[in-house]
């Protein structure tokens, strides 16, 4: 038995009462576990230290207090100059865009167009029925403003239609000539049996006058002076026939007279119908509205053009470019500034300026390859005539989808 024990067993007997012998027996602990204990008593230090080193660093790395730029200014070193993409650093003047800086610049995506963009030439109102007949142009053919570009298979019938509305507007003509022709005679001889007319009035008033001299004399029957009477009777009713013709056929002017006025009416009439007629004809071909040039042809001979049309055209003379630019950078660009244009299609860039500014927040149409990109943007569209160059360049790329560059002269306002 060990020191230990015999020192414990002798208190025990001192005590009143009685104590197990197992409770007063003291475990002695193995040597080999203590330092293990200790290791695991202080590894709490180190997240606590850890996080205050963290949190010094970084308010020295955002405050940067006195001492800190003291200590870059007497090393030589700059926050941040350890990478090549430094955080929370402020930028130098030097590398903010000023108002003289030309490099500074908006990129947007858009396409090339013709100046006033690309029309379609449908069919003309009234004919959409009408089938096409013939086409007279190509595509990259040059064209001007109400050249035919078509003929529609109704044509054959609007042209008779003008020629019969033509014969009838003739046949019109002819007939106020011979009407005009017919009164002035008809004048004549009525002007004339109205001055016999009168002659023989007079000479029945002479006869009755002569006949009552008689029969008061006693050398005249009263049949005779009843005979006398008829007769100026009768020479008075063919005095008022003479005198109403020669109203009928005598007017102030021509083109009262009545004959005439109604064939006079009939030409214009003609004349309406001729008019309509050659307006009708359009109805039978396709025009082009605009001079400039075929881009595509949409219908084909034997088809009716309905809603989609039969060409397209437009000034490919003078070409343009429709960039999308968003609206947090609008307030940046303004009339005149120059624009750079590239694509994967051109050899060398396009130069064009800015020379209409949208009015409308519109979103995006022009989407890019990018497949995280923003597709649901809202943006302004920014117009660009290019320079001749460049528009020579460009008359065959209507609708190539390019970079645009707005080199930015000054600080917006």
């Amino acid at each position: 038995m060990s020191e230990t024990q015999q020192d414990t067993q002798a208190v025990a007997s001192s005590l009143p009462l009685p104590v197990p012998r197992e409770a007063l027996v003291v475990p002695s602990a193995r040597p080999a576990e203590r330092p293990r204990l200790k290791a695991i008593r202080r590894l709490w230090r180190l997240p606590v230290l850890m996080a205050i080193l963290f949190t010094g660093a970084v308010i020295g790395l955002y405050f940067q207090p006195p001492a800190l730029k003291a200590f870059f200014g007497i090393t030589g070193l700059q926050p941040g100059g350890g990478t090549s993409t430094p955080i929370a650093v402020a930028p130098s003047p030097a590398a903010l865009p000023t108002a003289t800086d030309t490099n500074v610049s908006v990129t947007a995506l858009g396409h090339l167009l013709p100046h006033g963009k690309t029309i379609t030439v449908s069919s003309p109102y009234g004919g959409s029925d009408a089938r096409i007949a013939k086409i007279l142009v190509d595509e990259g053919d040059p064209v001007t403003a109400n050249q035919v570009l078509a003929e529609l298979d109704n044509l054959p019938s609007l042209k008779a239609a003008v020629a019969t509305a033509r014969a009838n507007l003739a046949a019109s003509e002819a007939t106020l000539s011979q009407t005009k022709l017919t009164v002035s005679t008809n004048l004549a001889e009525a002007r004339a049996t109205q001055e016999s007319a009168k002659a023989a009035l007079d000479l029945a008033e002479k006869e009755l006058a002569r006949a009552k001299s008689l029969q008061q004399g006693g050398a005249s029957s009263t049949s005779t002076l009843q005979s006398a009477e008829s007769q100026l009777a009768q020479a008075r009713g063919d005095l008022l026939k003479a005198i109403a013709s020669v109203a009928r056929y005598d007017a102030a002017s021509p083109a009262d007279q009545a004959d005439i006025a109604l064939a006079a009416r009939n030409v214009e009439v003609a004349k309406i119908q001729l008019e309509t007629a050659e307006r009708d004809i359009s109805k039978g071909t396709i025009v082009s509205p605009i001079n400039g040039t075929v881009i595509s042809l949409i219908s084909r001979v034997g088809e009716r053009p309905g809603t989609t049309g039969l060409a397209t055209l437009g000034d490919t003379q003078n070409m343009q470019v429709e960039l999308e630019v968003y609206q947090t950078d609008i307030r940046s660009i303004a009339p005149g500034q120059s624009i750079e244009i590239s694509s994967p299609a051109l050899a060398t860039p396009l130069k064009a300026f800015v020379t209409r500014i949208g009015l409308e927040v519109e979103r995006q149409t022009v989407l890019s390859s990018d497949p995280v990109a923003n597709t649901d943007a809202r943006i302004v569209r920014v117009t660009g005539d290019l320079d001749n160059a460049s528009s020579e360049r460009a008359r065959g790329l209507t609708g190539l989808e390019v970079i645009g560059r707005i080199s930015i002269s000054g600080p917006a306002s």
